[in-house]
């Protein structure tokens, strides 16, 4: 069985990533009827899909700060985040609606998140080195159809007992965990001492290149999550303007965030002629026109307007992948793992005030909010641009 899994790495990782990632949205995916049985409001949404944000960002804050990630095996770590991460997620069902052990439970969820997405990326790293951007693109792919498939079970789910798709995520978890491990470690990266100072994590952001390379991610992520977040409430607008009514938001919301991970396998199949650089340059402008461009086309036609948000989609998340994959390549051998988790904390810790700040002036500001992205790609550029100039 494992000699079978280690001749087909990437399929296994990637499988392995979706399943496990299953566990981000798993409650978003089920809202309509939890709340509706439960009594909840949209608020309570906002506050448990905060609580996974930021459990997230303070497990990989904590991975790189200490360095585990690079101390001991990836397989084993991403599987025994995926057995603990199936654990608390299961376990929101008997605490759903109970605060604060549904957020500190959501918390944990994401703690255990950290475990399981850069770990993932390290160990594609590990064993395909040659083509990272590519393999690395269909890892974001996966994370990005995971994020998109609570808008198709939002639309599809309803009247279902809502413990049922929380438990099967917590199946797929532990599904994903289990292959993880029975595949192992890859042979393509050197082997930690366990000796490593708590700073390691830290120490690729003293690397200009490195720098620069994070600094595109950034802007990146300011834009992406915000861009999510408000993909449902721009559906909306053109579907009112249409006579519409609501019950094609979570159809069309998760064919503009799923063409993502189209976005992402073309822009790794791009990379290995052109270069990950190439195609997160291309990708930054793209979506940084479609920033500062789409407010001043609210007045065309309804259809195309949501034909312009399929095709964001498809820019705003093609050039994660390749961020990834320029870091990897110009991190510290020994602290790769460290090194991506620093850079995923510090990028998701970004969408926090982005998604608050959007979200929160879309009632007054309406599809003017987006002008509100346009930072973003305009920093990662500048700082692909000093990443450039140092090659």
């Amino acid at each position: 069985m494992n000699d079978l899994l280690r001749r087909y790495p990437l399929p296994v990782i990637v499988l392995a990533q979706l399943f496990g990632t299953s566990l981000w949205f798993s409650i978003n995916g089920v809202w309509l009827s939890l709340a509706g049985e439960l009594g909840l409001t949209e608020s309570d949404l906002g506050r448990l899909t905060l609580a996974v944000q930021a459990g997230f960002i303070a497990g990989t804050l904590t991975i790189a700060v200490t360095g585990l990630a690079d101390r001991f095996g990836a397989s084993r770590i991403f599987a025994l985040s995926s057995l603990l991460g199936a654990l608390v997620n299961s376990g929101f069902i008997f605490a759903a609606g109970v605060p604060p052990i549904d957020f500190l439970l959501r918390f944990a969820t994401g703690l255990c998140l950290a475990g399981i997405y850069p770990l993932g990326m390290k160990m594609v790293i590990a064993w395909t080195p040659k083509y990272a951007g590519s393999a690395l693109a269909w890892l974001v792919g996966m994370l990005t159809l995971g994020t998109a498939l609570p808008h198709l079970m939002r639309g599809a789910t309803l009247g279902m007992p809502w413990e049922w798709p929380l438990m099967a995520a917590s199946c797929l978890a532990l599904a994903g965990g289990l292959l993880v491990f029975l595949l192992g470690d890859g042979p393509h990266l050197p082997k930690s001492s366990g000796r490593l100072p708590l700073s390691q994590g830290l120490a690729a952001l003293r690397i200009p290149r490195f720098r620069a390379v994070a600094g595109g991610y950034f802007g990146h992520m300011w834009e992406l999550y915000a861009f999510w977040t408000l993909t449902p409430l721009l559906i909306g607008r053109e579907l009112q303007r249409l006579g519409e009514g609501e019950a094609l938001i979570p159809w069309l919301s998760f064919a503009v965030i799923g063409i993502g991970s189209a976005g992402c396998i073309a822009g790794g199949r791009l990379s290995r002629t052109l270069g990950s650089e190439w195609v997160a340059r291309r990708a930054l402008m793209v979506s940084g026109t479609f920033c500062i461009v789409y407010p001043w086309l609210n007045g065309l036609a309804p259809v195309l307007l949501i034909f312009l948000l399929v095709v964001w989609g498809i820019a705003v998340v093609a050039d994660s992948p390749q961020f990834s994959a320029l870091a990897s390549a110009t991190a510290p051998r020994e602290s790769v793992g460290s090194s991506l988790a620093v850079m995923n904390a510090v990028g998701f810790g970004l969408t926090l005030p982005a998604i608050w700040l959007t979200s929160g002036l879309w009632g007054q500001l309406n599809v003017w909010v987006v002008l509100l992205l346009f930072p973003g790609p305009v920093f990662g550029l500048w700082s692909l641009a000093r990443y450039r100039l140092q090659t």
